[in-house]
Parts: structure tokens; C-alpha cells; sequence
């Protein structure tokens, strides 16, 4: 009877041991699950909120790229108009200028302005002049541009015969000539008041003979490639450069 008991005694003692054991296990299992379980939701979260930081990122990229677009929109529009301008300014005129499609530069014939291989104005140049500016420099001043207006650029060029330093020192005396009667206030072919707006915005360069004019067949046109420029740049055309990359790309 004794045996029994105490077999029985030790046969619960076992089993006790081993639902411990098994207790024990169990909770760890719930622990190692629980935890695997917590780091999958922090992990979930962060990825949330990773996904949340670019979506806000992509937004805000395309709202700046809108506005970009907008404003370049706007700016090709200036620009356009501008151009119409010009044109319609000088059409029906006894002036022989033609206003570039594209850019809306106008090249004025160096014959007109200059004795062959001089730099001083001639008689006919300063008639011209006194002809051209004011048209030109009120479409330019005229309040619907006047605050886009950024550079107004006197450009002399050459035809390839010669040297290019020869050239380019006479391009650019040449371009300083018209640079000088357009801002001299004794010639009275300007405002006071736009002579002293253009002082900050008029340049004048020499380009030799690096931007010759070619015929159709791809030969210089020598009487073309001599001429005297305007040009002018309006004050975000750098930036409209850069965003027709970036919308582009």
C-alpha cells in the first residue's frame, strides 16, 4: 500500500514537473511571439510614416513643379508678346529691320552705320539710329515689359574675312559706338528718364566673326554677317533655361 502511495506521489510529482515545463515554454513562446509581434508593428509604422514623409515629399516636388511650369508658361508668354510687339511697332516703317521670330533680336546692316573697316558712326548710322531707338527702346520700356527687362545687348559682328583679334576689337568699338549714341543725353534721341533706366541694363560686346549668317547652301553671307545687334534678355531667362531641363528630364 505504502508502494502505491508513493509511486503515485511520484508519478504526480512528474507530471506537475512537466506541465510546469510546459507552462513555462508556452509563456515563452507567447512572449517570443508577442515581441516578434510588437516589432512587426513598430516596423509597419515606420514604414507608414516613411511613406507618409515621401508622398508629402512627391506632393510638395510636384507643386513647386507646377509652379514652376506656371511661371515659365507666363514667362514664354511675356516673351511672345514681346516679340508681336516689335514687330508690329516697326511694320509699315521705311526701317529695313526684321525682328527675329524666335529670340526677337534685331540686326541693324553695318554699311548703314559704318565706313568699311571703321568704328565711328557715319551720318546715315546716327539717322538710322535716331529712327530706331525710340521704337525700340519704348517697346522695351513700355509699362506691360518694362519690369521683365532684365539686359539690353549691343552685339558687333564681323564677316570671317581677316584676323579674328583684328575682328574682334572692331566688333567691339563698333558696339560701343551705338552703345554711346543710344545713352547720350546731347543727342536727344532718348528720355532723360530712359536714358537713365538704360545706363543699368544697356551692354555692348565685340563677337568678331564667331556667329557668321550662312545661305541656304551653308556659305557665309558676308554682307549679313556684318551688322550690329539688339538683343535683350528678360530677368528669368536663366531659370527658364533650368526648369525646361528639369520638365525635360
Amino acid at each position: 500500500m505504502r508502494r502505491k502511495k508513493k509511486r503515485h506521489l511520484e508519478e504526480t510529482s512528474y507530471w506537475l514537473s512537466y506541465s510546469d515545463m510546459m507552462a513555462a515554454l508556452l509563456l515563452i513562446f507567447v512572449l517570443i511571439i508577442s515581441f516578434t509581434m510588437l516589432q512587426s508593428q513598430r516596423r509597419y509604422e515606420q514604414k507608414q510614416e516613411e511613406l507618409k514623409q515621401q508622398q508629402a515629399l512627391v506632393q510638395s516636388q510636384q507643386e513647386q513643379l507646377q509652379e514652376q511650369q506656371e511661371q515659365l508658361d507666363k514667362l514664354i508668354g511675356i516673351r511672345t508678346e514681346l516679340i508681336e510687339a516689335l514687330k508690329k511697332e516697326f511694320d509699315g516703317t521705311d526701317l529695313s529691320v526684321k525682328v527675329d521670330e524666335k529670340t526677337g533680336s534685331i540686326a541693324l546692316d553695318s554699311s548703314i552705320l559704318f565706313d568699311s573697316g571703321q568704328f565711328a558712326l557715319k551720318a546715315s548710322g546716327e539717322e538710322l539710329l535716331q529712327k530706331f531707338l525710340p521704337k525700340y527702346i519704348g517697346v522695351l520700356t513700355d509699362k506691360q515689359f518694362n519690369d521683365y527687362i532684365s539686359e539690353i545687348i549691343i552685339e558687333g559682328h564681323t564677316d570671317t574675312q581677316g584676323d579674328y583679334l583684328y575682328n574682334l576689337e572692331l566688333s567691339q568699338k563698333r558696339a560701343l559706338s551705338v552703345a554711346t549714341f543710344c545713352l547720350d543725353e546731347n543727342k536727344k534721341v532718348l528720355s532723360t528718364a530712359k536714358i537713365t533706366k538704360l545706363r543699368k541694363i544697356v551692354t555692348a560686346n565685340g563677337k568678331s566673326f564667331s556667329n557668321p549668317i550662312l545661305d541656304k547652301d551653308g556659305k557665309e553671307d558676308q554682307n549679313a554677317s556684318r551688322r550690329v545687334e539688339f538683343l535683350f534678355r528678360l530677368k528669368d531667362d536663366e531659370m527658364i533655361n533650368d526648369i525646361s531641363d528639369i520638365l525635360n528630364n
